[in-house]
């Protein structure tokens, strides 16, 4: 499955790109579920350095923001890369609450620093839970786009790697 898995990855990582520079809804995108897929198949470094190239490559064409909720978006994608590590056992279940525990992770880590490097919000308990709140919009969007691509992502990945075997079977 190595060729393969290099391959899909390769795939994976242009399509992630691709949805970050088309127009669509805040936080949609493949990036989070493309980071639990190199979390689950790659090997370290490329486990973290797939998502976080297809940030920089793709944030330099967007534009760049504030360097700490940056970093914080960045290191949110390393998590989600960290937790799909975890995700050895790639049943549906067990991607599933990947995937809710990488978009909460990224949602509590973006958010805290929205709030911390931003001024947008007062640098209190009560500006903390207003940014968080209304923050809860983009997490639908984050949550619903991370649930969708993981499924196609590992989805895809086990069916062309079930049907690799079997093909290989023929010429034994």
């Amino acid at each position: 499955g190595g060729i393969m898995i290099n391959l899909f990855a390769i795939i994976l990582a242009v399509l992630a790109a691709a949805l970050r520079l088309t127009d669509h809804a805040p936080n949609i995108a493949a990036i989070g579920a493309l980071a639990l897929w190199s979390g689950s198949y790659l090997k370290s470094p490329y486990k973290y350095f797939l998502p976080v190239a297809v940030m920089l490559i793709t944030d330099s064409i967007i534009g760049f923001y504030n360097p700490a909720v940056m970093a914080a978006v960045y290191g949110s994608y390393c998590l989600g890369a960290i937790i799909g590590s975890y995700t050895t056992k790639r049943t549906a279940a067990n991607v599933a609450l990947a995937t809710i525990s990488s978009s909460l992770g990224f949602f509590f880590i973006t958010n805290f620093a929205v709030w911390a490097a931003g001024s947008m919000y007062a640098k209190n308990l009560a500006g903390l839970i207003q940014c968080f709140t209304m923050a809860l919009p983009f997490f639908r969007n984050t949550f619903m786009s991370d649930l969708l691509f993981s499924t196609i992502f590992f989805g895809v990945t086990a069916l062309a790697l079930s049907k690799q075997k079997n093909f290989a079977y023929y010429f034994q």
